[in-house]
């Protein structure tokens, strides 16, 4: 057993599930469980994090076991710029719109890496946002509202 654990991946990706496993179970523990024929709101976030918990056991005892370490530099600029775009999405969307909210998203994620290139971000925002209004608003009719003015 390597217990030279700082720099394993395995052992880093199972503590998230772990840890993302054990809070959905605490969080829904006072929900209602149900049955698996009539599921109540309890019943998927904890079976789901169950299995995530589980999952991630699995994954520490292999990143313990084995000693594949973390690879490549951490990119400061992702580290900054992705959530930044999920907080502007977030707010562009209550203030501005869906369309306006979800381009800001594109361009600021797109923005992270170093392979920019405004005229393929622009095109790609343009096809994900057609298919976005097809999908959430037309088809589900989730009520999004395209733009907003103030």
């Amino acid at each position: 057993m390597n217990l030279e654990f700082r720099n394993n991946k395995d052992f880093w990706a199972g503590m998230m599930f772990f840890g993302i496993g054990l809070v959905s179970i605490c969080i829904a523990r006072n929900y209602p469980f149900g049955t698996s024929l009539r599921m109540g709101p309890g019943y998927f976030p904890t079976v789901l994090g169950g299995l995530l918990f589980l999952f991630g056991i699995y994954l520490i005892l292999r990143g313990l076991r084995t000693g594949e370490k973390i690879g490549g530099v951490w990119s400061v600029r992702a580290l900054i710029m992705l959530p930044l775009a999920l907080v502007a999405y977030g707010v562009f969307m209550e203030r501005l719109g869906f369309l306006p909210a979800l381009a800001a998203l594109i361009f600021a994620s797109s923005a992270s890496g170093r392979e920019f290139k405004f005229i393929e971000v622009l095109l790609l925002t343009v096809f994900l946002s057609a298919i976005s209004v097809a999908l959430f608003v037309w088809d589900l009719g989730l009520p999004y509202p395209l733009f907003k003015f103030f």
